[in-house]
């Protein structure tokens, strides 16, 4: 008798089988984990503008009115149209699943951070200003000056 060498059919059913069982219950943690990741990189993002601005005003007497001021110059040396302070993937507005706009107040800034996919890029929405206190709103609808705060 010839002894057969490798693997039957079936046991490889099964090995593939056993492994698709391990991919279904190991994916939806993976992709909840990778939303809060994005969320805590949202939350120090926010941080780095808070620091930009902090060093802006310094600067210029002034609070920055937009990203665009606060990022990379196009052409030429850094000055209040675009003073080089953060990056310019932050500047333009979207940074790791996070879209970030800045506005000016009468009274300093404000910060607004919303996913760019909800529930995939992150589940919360977050808003902060010259105060330094970030919020967070769990829900599509963005945060605002009396959501929670983040502690």
């Amino acid at each position: 008798m010839k002894s057969s060498r490798g693997f039957s059919l079936i046991e490889l059913l099964i090995v593939i089988s056993i492994i698709l069982i391990i991919a279904m219950i190991a994916a939806p943690k993976l992709g909840r984990t990778r939303m809060y990741s994005q969320e805590m990189a949202a939350i120090q993002h926010i941080k780095t503008l808070h620091t930009a601005q902090a060093q802006y005003y310094s600067q210029f007497g002034r609070y920055a009115a937009s990203l665009a001021e606060l990022g990379p110059p196009t052409a030429g040396n850094a000055g209040p149209q675009a003073a080089d302070l953060i990056p310019g993937d932050l500047a333009a507005g979207e940074k790791g699943g996070y879209r970030f706009t800045l506005q000016a107040t009468p009274t300093g800034y404000v910060i607004q951070a919303e996913p760019v996919q909800f529930n995939t890029s992150g589940s919360r929405t977050f808003y902060s200003d010259q105060t330094l206190v970030i919020r967070n709103n769990f829900g599509p609808e963005p945060a605002t000056a009396s959501s929670p705060e983040i502690k």
